[in-house]
């Protein structure tokens, strides 16, 4: 009866704290969420600043200044956090602890120094393993079998303070990075919860991050989403998978780019012009030949037409086998 009583008054006390948020995309949503379920005291929340986005360019707000909105809390959307205003406007809330999870901004020293029991970084890869700002898409590229969460306390450098818990989780031929980052966010939540009580309490040992073993990923951009059809199928097919939802690989098609939402490698060897589509055999039945192998294509979307599977979309294209996909279609076109 004691340790449930001792164990009760421990999540009381948690709850208590006031704590301060930081985070931007999908990823850091479900972060949020369970620290409101589990009602602790959030009592504002940081986020990206509003960027215009489609066609339209129409501002949007990013899906954790939606959650927060929703829920009544405090929004702030510095631009940096290099100005004295920034760090005093944060100070004026009197944060007791601070968690991050795929903010995009970096905290100074001001920062990391103010709250109690500090800055706690919620980060999608086994650190220090794939450190910086597109841990999931890279260990996709890198054909990483593991991934996992990391709860790191922040310090001045990128992904490099000590771990406080971390967990495993595998990554599927199937995954994208859409469907990993889901997965990684539900177990991030969930290890946060376990691991904030025992932090709190000071009943955790830190673990130095081992330097020999750390790599560094590279922003992404919608310039890495061009199909080079000089790399192997391998080396494609991972592109294919880590930019989805964003930024999408894409091909050229008759002077049009032609997006590829899913593909699939074939073989180590193959014959032909490298970037010529081919009927192949089996399932999906079409692809394009790389340097190294062939890339089947199963799901497409031609600019200004909508994503259709590779089948449908062939019989619109009678064309389509035989062509040779790149830029220099948009010369030929």
């Amino acid at each position: 009866m004691f340790d449930i009583i001792k164990k009760l008054n421990k999540n009381d006390f948690a709850m208590k704290v006031r704590t301060v948020f930081m985070g931007t995309p999908q990823f850091a949503v479900a972060i949020l969420e369970s620290l409101l379920q589990s009602s602790y005291e959030v009592i504002a929340v940081y986020t990206q600043p509003d960027k215009p986005a489609g066609r339209g360019h129409q501002v949007v707000f990013s899906p954790v200044k939606k959650l927060a909105l929703e829920r009544e809390i405090p929004v702030i959307q510095p631009e940096t956090f290099k100005s004295r205003e920034a760090v005093e406007k944060l100070a004026s809330f009197q944060p007791e602890l601070i968690i991050v999870a795929a903010f995009g901004l970096i905290l100074p020293t001001e920062v990391l120094s103010l709250p109690k029991f500090a800055c706690l970084n919620v980060h999608p890869s086994l650190l220090p393993r794939h450190r910086g700002p597109s841990p999931v898409a890279n260990a996709i590229l890198c054909g990483d079998e593991l991934t996992g969460v990391t709860i790191m306390l922040m310090d001045a450098g990128m992904d490099t303070g000590p771990i406080l818990a971390q967990e495993k989780m595998g990554i599927s031929f199937m995954n994208t990075t859409g469907s990993l980052n889901s997965k990684l966010a539900h177990v991030g939540a969930r290890l946060l919860l376990e691991t904030l009580p025992k932090w709190l309490e000071g009943e955790l040992k830190l673990q130095a991050q081992d330097e020999s073993q750390a790599t560094y990923s590279k922003l992404i951009t919608s310039k890495d989403a061009e199909i080079d059809w000089h790399l192997s199928a391998v080396e494609l097919w991972r592109r294919v998978r880590a930019y989805i939802p964003w930024p999408i690989s894409y091909t050229w098609y008759q002077g049009k780019r032609l997006k590829i939402h899913e593909a699939m490698p074939f073989g180590d060897v193959a014959r032909g012009e490298i970037g010529k589509v081919v009927a192949l055999a089996e399932p999906p039945g079409v692809g394009v030949v790389t340097r190294q192998g062939i890339l089947g294509l199963c799901q497409v979307q031609l600019e200004g037409r909508r994503e259709l599977p590779i089948k449908d979309f062939v019989l619109g294209q009678r064309e389509f086998i035989g062509s040779v996909l790149g830029r220099s279609s948009i010369e030929t076109a």
